[in-house]
């Protein structure tokens, strides 16, 4: 992962893309047909190139490499981008987070869950407690330890809500467990 983040990061330097929509343009395509995993690491980067980032505009492609990557690598990659269109356009992208945190998709419900990771203060705990409650009796696994990890984030900045969150809701053991890891 490293060298495929340096090679793209170099290639970006040296034709850097002017625009959003030429990052769709890069991106979408090397997603759609790559033949190896590390095609789609590359495309993870290049939507993560600053020319693009908090853009409004990636967020159907941020969708479709969620539902099309389909496992927590993928999915976790992308999230930080879900994360940064929330920063940047939170009226735009709560109800979204609120809408795919009831998805079908799995993978989407995850994203919601892990979208606020690294918030610290800025975490929208309305938000999270809807995503979290949302997927809380869910019994898959990934989706489980998604709602232990977005806790367990916020818990270094905010352990006592964590700890009265984690007290007042029913959570899988998992979950509780993830969440409380570091709390006392």
């Amino acid at each position: 992962m490293p060298e495929v983040r340096r090679l793209t990061r170099e290639a970006a330097a040296a034709h850097p893309p002017a625009s959003v929509a030429e990052v769709v343009d890069a991106a979408g395509p090397l997603w759609r047909h790559a033949a190896f995993r590390e095609e789609r690491y590359a495309a993870q980067v290049l939507v993560g190139l600053p020319v693009s980032r908090g853009d409004l505009r990636l967020l159907p492609l941020l969708e479709e490499m969620i539902t099309t990557g389909a496992w927590w690598d993928l999915v976790d990659g992308t999230a930080p981008r879900v994360g940064e269109l929330l920063s940047a356009d939170p009226a735009t992208m709560e109800p979204v987070l609120r809408e795919w945190a009831c998805s079908p998709d799995r993978w989407l419900r995850r994203s919601a869950v892990i979208a606020q990771l690294g918030f610290k203060e800025r975490t929208r705990t309305g938000l999270l407690t809807d995503v979290v409650l949302a997927n809380a009796d869910d019994p898959d696994f990934f989706l489980r330890k998604a709602i232990g990890w977005g806790l367990r984030d916020y818990a270094k900045v905010a352990p006592d809500w964590v700890a009265a969150f984690v007290r007042g809701h029913p959570l899988s053991p998992l979950s509780r467990g993830e969440a409380t890891k570091h709390l006392d």
